[in-house]
């Protein structure tokens, strides 16, 4: 079990990892840096917005997945 959790967490954090490199891909090289990119809030349309749940729902179950190995491996 516990090396199924393991495995769990690498592939979601690679997915997590993805997706906020590919969201802050589209505010420029500076976005990465913490750069200010000029303040200006758009609505997510599309593709954005899809790219924004899928990161919101990589990291809750990266949460959890990190909070469930840490309960199994304490046993």
């Amino acid at each position: 079990m516990q090396n199924f959790l393991d495995i769990s967490l690498i592939l979601t954090s690679i997915g997590l990892v993805a997706s906020i490199i590919l969201q802050s891909k589209g505010a420029g090289l500076g976005g990465l840096s913490g750069a200010e990119t000029g303040g200006v809030f758009t609505a997510r349309r599309g593709i954005e917005k899809v790219l924004f749940w899928v990161t919101i729902t990589f990291s809750v179950l990266f949460f959890v997945l990190a909070i469930i190995s840490v309960v199994i491996a304490s046993r």
